[in-house]
């Protein structure tokens, strides 16, 4: 039995992979034919951590797909009672086609991925967010054409999105340029293995100054929610508001990976303006997604 391929960070690909994958998931996006190449497959879906986008566009696209997939929580799984990641890997990997993980620790997924007969995919761990950089990527290119040479900011937290945007600055060559407060930083080995593509700046203005792509997200993501006084005065002066878009390009785009807070993170008029590209952003979850399965099932 040959050993499966798995989706635990964008590094798992390589640049010309990812374009393909970019470019498979616009064309499906623009499939109007029924096209089922999944039937009788099923993806086993583990979430220890509560999901939207995560759950619906990697079911749906299991249903397009002619296949179909189940949600698994802690709550009414041995998963909950302690059975240890490695035996649940052996055994659910012996029942699905492929699995995915949304949770907390990064070492779950690496760890379920070293004990399975089937793909795994990353959802969101601590650390990494591959599924939602395939996403934005696509929606990048949709809108404005290969990214690589141009300018994203990243403005807030040092969190899991902003560590897979480093990998996709490093795939994809485009220069990124993050703000965030003292304290908050991405991981330093991931900042230097992003050389010459990545800055770490301390201003907002700094880093959104003639950027061609703007993005933020919550400042207190899911399990941070004691922190959140905290952090909202550490990131009082990171909100990506009009006059904070003024300072990238006249064709800047604003993405986020929802939710959003109107207010904090983002003010309600450039979340819902012209240049915000958030409800395409998520939508492409979907399609992004089903390219990507089919790139480790179907290959």
């Amino acid at each position: 039995m040959s050993e499966p391929r798995h989706f635990i960070t964008l590094l798992d690909l390589d640049a010309g992979e990812f374009r393909q994958l970019i470019d498979r998931a616009i064309q499906l996006k623009a499939r109007a034919e029924l096209y089922q190449p999944f039937r009788g497959k099923v993806l086993g879906m583990i979430f220890e951590k509560s999901s939207t986008r995560t759950r619906v566009s990697f079911e749906a696209g299991m249903a397009q797909f002619g296949g179909s997939a189940i949600f698994l929580s802690p709550r009414d799984t041995q998963l909950g009672r302690g059975e240890p990641i490695e035996d649940s890997a052996r055994v659910l990997s012996r029942m699905v086609d492929c699995v995915m993980l949304r949770t907390h620790a990064h070492a779950t997924v690496e760890t379920f991925a070293r004990h399975s007969r089937v793909p795994v995919i990353n959802g969101l761990t601590d650390r990494f967010h591959p599924c939602q950089l395939l996403a934005d990527m696509q929606t990048y290119f949709e809108r404005r054409g290969d990214i690589a040479g141009r300018t994203v900011a990243w403005v807030g937290d040092g969190n899991n999105v902003c560590q897979t945007y480093i990998h996709a600055a490093q795939l994809l060559d485009f220069e990124l340029k993050i703000a965030c407060p003292h304290g908050y930083d991405p991981e330093h080995e991931l900042l230097a293995a992003g050389g010459h593509r990545v800055a770490l700046l301390r201003t907002a203005r700094d880093a959104v100054r003639n950027a061609d792509l703007v993005v933020t997200d919550v400042w207190a993501s899911m399990g941070q929610e004691d922190e959140q006084g905290a952090r909202a005065a550490a990131f009082q002066a990171y909100c990506v508001d009009a006059a904070l878009m003024s300072e990238a390009r006249p064709d800047a785009l604003f993405m986020h990976c929802l939710p959003a807070h109107r207010g904090e993170e983002v003010s309600a008029d450039v979340l819902e303006g012209p240049q915000s590209a958030v409800w395409e952003e998520a939508e492409n979850r979907l399609h992004a997604q089903k390219a990507l399965l089919e790139l480790l099932l179907a290959n």
